[in-house]
């Protein structure tokens, strides 16, 4: 979404506040046991020793003082407060304990804790993203995980757009998912909250696997998939839409410390129709790898030289800092695990792809911002080369926090972002954004045709938010498709409406192939802000086949400012929004 037009876009929204205070007592849970690794590379570390994950990780312990703690964080957060387009990347990793801090997160921050589960570490005092510049508009590309907090006063706030998530966290006390001012969208998993979550001035949020005591707000799309004690469906007044269990997911990776002090990273299971969280009842069904079976990536590392580790049988952890590659790193072993911290950002220097996976079982990617090049590259991330069509049902491969840019912190060119041809996938929480905004932005400058092409057969996409791609935002060719949250801006800068689909009347937003006879898909908004030329048209927001198998639920277009027009929200039906009406929303199609 845009930065300073969103103002105009919410009602007023009064935000209620709460004092709820809970004490919370750590408890420690032993690692399963795991087995040895393969012999240790080029920085590759043995279980017990300290990994090298370089200046940009900054790792807490509990003996240390508070003060000490809190002037490492402070400086990091007072230099990516306004850091949007920067460089820079950091982690800040809290070992099992209990500190007294307030952790305040900012641009390209990853504060996590080192526990197996989240009440392994307990922060007293905050993790939390405030307002600037008089909003949560353009809160970006940061996250939280896997700790316990009870913030002072009783409310931690987390007011954020896209690419922010939070998961694995137990807040002991109530959440708040804006500040004073505008919010545009966020994703909540595998969390508990004991008070109340006050969604505020949130257009539209995904909360899946969590619990709570209660939930206040809505907007304009308000998303529950295996929530516990969630709204009950009753969309669109108010905008709920909530589905009571998780089909199937696989949580993302983390790293954590056993009791022992060795690091590893442990690989949730897949989980199929649940509800809450997967820790509530002890810990989470899965397997810990040492971190002796990991390549350490620093920023400095060649494509060929990731690649080679991962030839030998290696899993990646890319460490903060951005990867510029002359080639792309190809993912070939099954079950790979590749996890980034602090928003690792890969950029190709020569057109080519940043990942390239092969069409294999359980392969684990999370954590990564991929950023297109100055040279057009044809795609960024390819699971499964054309004309994949292995079952994965039983191991299918996952992208969790996996978040995609073109252009913004300078040119960047793709044709598609991320093409999906292998079956059985599983996206959770993606971000994929042609800029509005920063540098290198216009209509021929950050040039890109679509954001997310799905070929292959039961992929199922949680919280996916898609802009400004040039034409179809989502093209869906594979069948037996499932989305559970779509968020899209159209684009804001088409110079004219003959540019635009050559004389016709623009783009869907969401397409849905013709050839398709089943898809599935629930909760999904689709905005227009033609700010460029405010007389473009677009026929549909969302396109899909007639057929019997094909079902969309709880649908909702805006005119954001009344600047531009969307004439029906799916195919021929549902109502306008233009400069007279600005929202409109249909509730099942067919």
């Amino acid at each position: 979404m845009r930065t300073f037009e969103r103002k105009s876009r919410l009602l007023t929204i009064t935000l209620l506040g709460s004092v709820l205070t809970v004490l919370v007592t750590q408890a420690a849970v032993a690692a399963p046991p795991s087995k040895a690794g393969p012999p240790a590379s080029a920085r590759t570390a043995s279980p017990s020793d300290a990994p090298d994950f370089g200046p940009n990780v900054k790792i807490f312990d509990p003996s240390m003082s508070s003060s000490d703690i809190q002037s490492q964080l402070d400086s990091i957060s007072n230099q990516q407060q306004g850091n949007e387009f920067g460089g820079d990347r950091y982690a800040v990793m809290f070992k099992p304990g209990t500190y007294n801090n307030d952790v305040n997160v900012g641009y390209y921050t990853q504060a996590l804790g080192l526990g197996l589960n989240p009440d392994d570490v307990t922060i007293n005092g905050g993790v939390h993203v405030q307002d600037q510049n008089g909003g949560a508009l353009v809160n970006f590309w940061r996250g939280a995980e896997n700790f316990a907090v009870n913030p002072s006063g009783g409310t931690d706030t987390w007011a954020v757009s896209q690419s922010s998530p939070m998961r694995r966290v137990d807040i002991h006390g109530d959440l708040q998912l804006s500040d004073s001012g505008y919010s545009s969208g966020g994703f909540l998993a595998d969390s508990n909250v004991t008070g109340q979550v006050r969604s505020g001035s949130q257009q539209q949020w995904l909360s899946r696997n969590t619990s709570w005591g209660s939930w206040d707000g809505s907007n304009w799309n308000m998303v529950f998939v295996g929530a516990q004690n969630a709204p009950a469906q009753s969309f669109p007044n108010p905008p709920d839409t909530t589905v009571d269990q998780t089909p199937v997911v696989r949580e993302k990776p983390f790293l954590y410390v056993d009791g022992s002090g060795n690091y590893q990273v442990f690989a949730p299971s897949v989980r199929t129709n649940t509800a809450g969280t997967t820790w509530g009842s002890g810990t989470a069904p899965g397997k810990s790898l040492p971190i002796s079976q990991f390549y350490i990536a620093k920023p400095a590392d060649t494509a060929d030289t990731i690649n080679s580790a991962l030839a030998s049988g290696k899993n990646l952890l890319f460490t903060p800092g951005v990867y510029h590659l002359s080639s792309e790193i190809h993912v070939t072993r099954p079950d790979t695990v590749v996890l980034g911290l602090g928003l690792a950002t890969l950029t190709p220097d020569n057109g080519n792809a940043a990942m390239k996976v092969d069409d294999v079982n359980g392969v684990e990617i999370a954590g990564l911002l991929l950023d297109a090049g100055q040279t057009n590259s044809p795609v960024l991330l390819e699971v499964g080369p054309s004309g994949s069509g292995a079952d994965h049902s039983g191991d299918p491969t996952t992208l969790s926090d996996v978040f995609f840019r073109v252009g913004g912190a300078g040119v960047g060119k793709v044709s598609q972002a991320a093409v999906i041809n292998s079956n059985n996938v599983i996206t959770d929480d993606t971000w994929i954004w042609r800029a509005d905004h920063g540098d290198g932005v216009g209509w021929n400058d950050n040039t890109a045709d679509n954001g997310l092409v799905v070929n292959g057969d039961n992929v199922t996409a949680y919280g996916l938010a898609v802009e400004h791609f040039q034409q179809y935002q989502v093209i869906w060719n594979g069948n037996d498709g499932r989305t559970y949250f779509f968020q899209n801006e159209m684009p804001y800068d088409v110079p004219d409406q003959g540019t635009w689909r050559g004389g016709g009347n623009g783009y869907a937003a969401y397409k849905v192939a013709d050839t398709v006879t089943n898809h599935q898909a629930w909760g999904l908004g689709s905005y227009c802000y033609f700010s460029t030329n405010p007389s473009v048209v677009a026929d549909r927001a969302f396109e899909v086949p007639n057929t019997p198998g094909v079902s969309l639920h709880g649908l909702v277009t805006v005119s954001l400012g009344g600047t531009g027009t969307i004439t029906n929200i799916i195919n021929d039906t549902g109502g306008s929004v233009n400069s007279g009406n600005t929202v409109a929303d249909l509730s099942n199609y067919p």
